[in-house]
């Protein structure tokens, strides 16, 4: 059941495939936490402004992964999906000329308590 957010600077917007980095991020779940195929769901949100450091350098991007699942998985199982998260950006996405490109995931825990949803069809 992960919820998969990928938050991206919009200077990227046209230099990487969006769903190709999300089948590789469906699929690293699928083999590395045990999630179900159709419980995948990877939703890409450009971000228009990024701001580094208390100097505000202009041109560096991001691209920041977000997994928000159901508890029960190890911390080992968390520590391989976030460093082939890490491996697929490096792969996927690539800094700009002269820029640098910042990546970060983070691996959290809903509460099943709390956590609603629903399909609906057309």
């Amino acid at each position: 059941m992960p919820q998969i957010s990928v938050d991206y600077s919009s200077g990227l917007a046209g230099t990487f495939d969006r769903r190709a980095l999300g089948l590789a991020i469906n699929r690293l779940a699928e083999e590395t936490i045990d999630a179900k195929p159709e419980s995948c769901k990877t939703l890409f949100r450009r971000s228009e402004e990024l701001v580094v450091g208390s100097t505000g350098a202009e041109g560096d991007s991001q691209v920041y992964v977000e997994f928000q699942m159901f508890p029960g998985r190890t911390p080992e199982a968390k520590a391989a999906l976030g460093e082939g998260v890490v491996a697929l950006l490096r792969e996927h996405v690539k800094p700009l000329p002269g820029t640098r490109l910042f990546t970060a995931v983070n691996i959290a825990d809903i509460d099943r308590a709390a956590y609603h949803h629903g399909t609906v069809r057309g």
